[in-house]
């Protein structure tokens, strides 16, 4: 027990010194949710403090460590060049750029790209997973540790839309879902070699959904919650063992969030449920399908879950029992999952409409938009005093120094 309250110490005081970074998809603890403060909230021309176009396509969300600022893309007519590039968050230049050539498949829906999967970061390393099926470790100054073409491990790992979940690192253990509707699974694997740890064989369905991090309710050692359409199979971060599992369906689009001590989950609507331990089934606390997401997937922000469909409509809940508060028409369509800070939420639609969300008026209000009319795809991020958006063909950064 003393062990693990040490680890538990030790973990709180890395995301205390690091809270400020964006590692992963959706930010901090994958929540997509800031502690920063003095971000721009009235945007407007001059809220654009660079742009720079980037060499390919990608939906992957920028990775911000310290005052760099990582993305992938994808170039070529077979899409098969991928680039890793890093930038200074200050001004825009260019540190360093990697390309490597894609080894497994690059078909994909012309919608998405081979770069949809975002990278995580440990703070020392950057773990980068492509729809290829290439996943590459270097280091923040680019210097190559470790790659595997995957695709020459396990040759029908694909589907013909392209893969974009994205890789979660928890410690020395980096889970890797390679979900698909033919050889399906999700791997843990060892940081520093590359090697796997565990493989678990996943429903072989075509899912985009990333993992999700939350304590064992007995122990507090980190499990990893793996969703697809059958529902939630939550495993152990070192050895791949399940420890729970919930079956009453889920997304395969969506990704579900942790906050507060809860899972809330898209499945048939939004179902939220406090993590179980080993052996021990989630106990669910409320269900509602008025709170359906669509791509978008969901964020708790300020005791308040919120839910965004294609079309536009914002939905707010309350997250002590899920009954719905109010909703906000929003200039659609959305793909881009909504981030916070403070009492308000980024929107960011398909044709590059960034909206503003005061989550804190009494039925939503938009308090003010920018237009970067561009193709827009991916989930902002927020680090170094800003906003980070890259869109089919720049990375832009709104507010900060």
């Amino acid at each position: 027990m003393k062990t693990v309250l040490i680890a538990v110490c030790l973990a709180t005081v890395c995301a205390q010194l690091n809270a400020a970074d964006w590692l992963q998809f959706r930010g901090p603890g994958g929540t997509g949710i800031s502690p920063e403060a003095n971000l721009p909230v009235q945007l407007d021309a001059k809220s654009v403090t660079w742009k720079i176009n980037l060499p390919g396509r990608g939906l992957s969300s920028p990775v911000i460590v310290g005052d760099r600022v990582f993305v992938t893309a994808a170039s070529g007519t077979e899409s098969d060049r991928l680039h890793v590039i890093c930038f200074r968050a200050a001004d825009g230049s260019k540190v360093w750029e990697r390309q490597f050539w894609a080894t497994g498949r690059t078909m994909s829906h012309p919608k998405t790209s081979v770069a949809a999967n975002t990278p995580c970061s440990d703070g020392r390393r950057l773990f980068c997973l492509f729809s290829s099926n290439d996943l590459l470790c270097l280091d923040l100054d680019g210097n190559v540790l470790w790659l595997r073409g995957l695709t020459r491990d396990y040759p029908n790992a694909s589907n013909s839309l392209g893969m974009a979940a994205s890789p979660v690192v928890v410690g020395d253990t980096l889970v890797v879902p390679v979900e698909n509707d033919s050889e399906s699974f999700t791997m843990g694997v060892d940081v520093v070699t590359g090697a796997n740890r565990w493989k678990r064989d996943r429903p072989k369905l075509a899912c985009w959904t990333t993992p999700v991090v939350v304590p064992d309710a007995k122990s507090g050692a980190p499990v990893v919650v793996l969703q697809s359409g059958p529902g939630l199979s939550a495993v152990d971060v070192r050895t791949g063992q399940e420890a729970w599992y919930y079956t009453d369906g889920a997304s395969t689009m969506s990704s579900g969030v942790f906050s507060g001590g809860v899972l809330y989950a898209p499945s048939k609507g939004m179902v939220a449920m406090k993590p179980g331990a080993a052996g021990v089934h989630p106990e669910v606390l409320w269900h509602n399908n008025q709170l359906t997401p669509s791509t978008a997937s969901p964020v708790v922000l300020a005791g308040r879950v919120f839910t965004l469909n294609s079309a536009g409509i914002l939905s707010c809940g309350d997250i002590k029992d899920g009954r719905r508060l109010w909703q906000l028409r929003t200039t659609g369509p959305h793909s881009a999952t909504p981030v916070g800070f403070g009492k308000h939420l980024v929107l960011v639609n398909e044709k590059g409409l960034v909206q503003i969300v005061n989550t804190g008026a009494p039925e939503g209000e938009i308090v003010s938009k920018l237009d970067l009319a561009d193709t827009i795809i991916g989930t902002p991020s927020i680090g170094a005093g800003a906003l980070f958006i890259r869109s089919d063909k720049a990375l832009v950064k709104l507010g900060g120094s």
